[in-house]
């Protein structure tokens, strides 16, 4: 939902910006996957939990992930200005 909301804003400012905006989110999961440890641990949260965030370069968002045994689950698309910590009710769902 926070990624189409977000692709779909982008859109209606400049066509083309969120084919740019998706572009990047898939270059961010590429990177999270082939190397999640390359991304910083969040401060504040728990310290069994492996919750990361990879910054994409040219547009304020984050992909927040929690890197578990078998997989690496994205919690969040979020803006990277605007409640940092809305998505933390998420893990109570993993």
């Amino acid at each position: 939902m926070e990624l189409a909301e977000a692709a779909s804003w982008y859109e209606t400012h400049q066509p083309g910006l969120a084919s740019r905006f998706l572009q990047e989110i898939d270059q961010a999961r590429h990177a999270i996957q082939s190397r999640p440890l390359s991304f910083p641990r969040l401060a504040n949260t728990a310290v069994d939990l492996e919750i990361r965030r990879a910054l994409l370069p040219r547009f304020p968002y984050a992909l927040v992930f929690l890197e578990l045994q078998t997989e690496i689950r994205v919690l969040a698309v979020a803006h990277a200005k605007r409640h940092p910590d809305y998505w933390l009710n998420r893990l109570q769902a993993t």
